[in-house]
């Protein structure tokens, strides 16, 4: 169905979310409509600071908000859903939209196979109705399914349509940009050969299948790489439980801007531990780029000054190759937690592959190389 019709027939005024790619004619629909505007249209650090926004909106206007997010947002939402929006003890409705990523019977990428398998389960041990939009699925269907879900949003629970593949379509084009020059692909390229043969932990999205290939294109083992394909925004989380218990080997994170924002106490558990052989490089393009592009709140923020709160003893912005492969150095040779923020352009080559080996696979050859350090 055409994205104006689903947002018509839902009739909502405010809406906030997690980009998804599933949902990218949605996402560009309010970009085009609305931008980004507290009134109307906020993309929020995570899912659950989504649900806790609506939540507020609701209270302020008595109407009923509307959270988009992928399906492996599910997670972020339980706690709020259960103790906060819950029918049983504040009844705040709201209207979930949910990329349905690994639908059963739909070739997906690992990270989304189970989560693709309980999306709807989830949503039913929430207490959330559901209803499945897909290609075929008409207008006349959706408006007949809103019509039921008014009648439960006046009970103060909350409902949810999910949404296929390719089920929504004639999304406005909107392109999205930055002035930054660097490009991410060569930062990784930078960033390997400084590392060496130290231990990489890398984010979800791009990032790390640009550094599977670049694995390739330099005929090096894939070994010293973990790539966290799903757990968006773990990574540097990951990465201090091997520098913890790797206490001689120097260990790399390399973050997106997202993933940090997505959970940035995970910082402060950084900068408390103060690992001395962790370097946590996030690269810093302002987009939710590997679903779509659209912006984050990360090129509105000082990246350094909150590391430096959180109480990394070093941390750094670069925006040029030629500071990046001077702070990579000075990062190898101090000895201590390092931050280094590089500001990034957005795009990537159309014919960017995805990793070859399996999940499992990455992970036991990881722990067999960790082994040999």
């Amino acid at each position: 169905m055409k994205v104006e019709s689903l947002v018509k027939i839902i009739g909502a005024d405010f809406y906030t979310g997690v980009p998804d790619s599933q949902l990218k004619a949605l996402c560009n629909y309010l970009m085009s409509e609305y931008g980004i505007d507290p009134k109307h249209h906020v993309i929020a650090a995570n899912e659950g600071n989504c649900t806790a926004l609506a939540a507020g909106y609701h209270l302020a206007t008595g109407k009923y908000p509307v959270v988009y997010m992928q399906n492996s947002g599910e997670g972020n939402i339980i706690n709020p859903v259960a103790s906060l929006l819950n029918d049983k003890v504040y009844a705040i409705p709201v209207i979930f939209i949910v990329g349905w990523r690994g639908e059963p019977g739909i070739h997906d990428e690992p990270q989304h196979i189970y989560q693709g398998e309980v999306t709807i389960k989830l949503l039913e041990d929430m207490g959330i109705e559901s209803f499945v939009i897909g290609k075929e699925t008409t207008d006349e269907e959706v408006s007949a399914a809103m019509e039921k879900f008014n009648e439960i949003l006046k009970t103060g629970k909350d409902v949810a349509f999910v949404i296929r593949k390719g089920a929504l379509t004639d999304a406005p084009k909107v392109e999205y940009r930055n002035d930054n020059t660097m490009i991410r692909e060569e930062i990784i390229q930078h960033i390997v050969k400084a590392s060496g043969e130290d231990p990489i932990i890398s984010t979800t999205g791009k990032a790390s299948r640009e550094l599977f290939e670049t694995r390739v294109a330099n005929g090096q083992s894939h070994k010293y790489d973990f790539l966290t394909v799903g757990s968006m925004g773990h990574s540097s989380s990951i990465a201090l439980g091997v520098a913890i218990n790797k206490p001689g080997q120097r260990i790399w994170c390399v973050d997106g801007d997202g993933a940090v924002l997505m959970h940035m106490g995970s910082m402060a558990v950084l900068g408390a531990n103060k690992p001395e052989n962790l370097i946590h490089v996030v690269i810093n393009n302002g987009a939710h780029e590997t679903v779509g592009g659209m912006p984050t709140v990360a090129s509105q923020i000082d990246l350094v000054a909150i590391a430096k709160a959180c109480g990394y003893p070093n941390a750094v912005s670069v925006d040029s190759f030629e500071d990046l492969d001077k702070e990579l150095e000075a990062a190898k040779g101090r000895n201590e937690l390092s931050l280094i923020e590089v500001k990034c352009s957005i795009g990537a080559r159309e014919d960017l592959g995805r990793p070859t080996t399996t999940a499992l696979e990455n992970k036991q050859n990881f722990m067999e190389y960790l082994k040999e350090l």
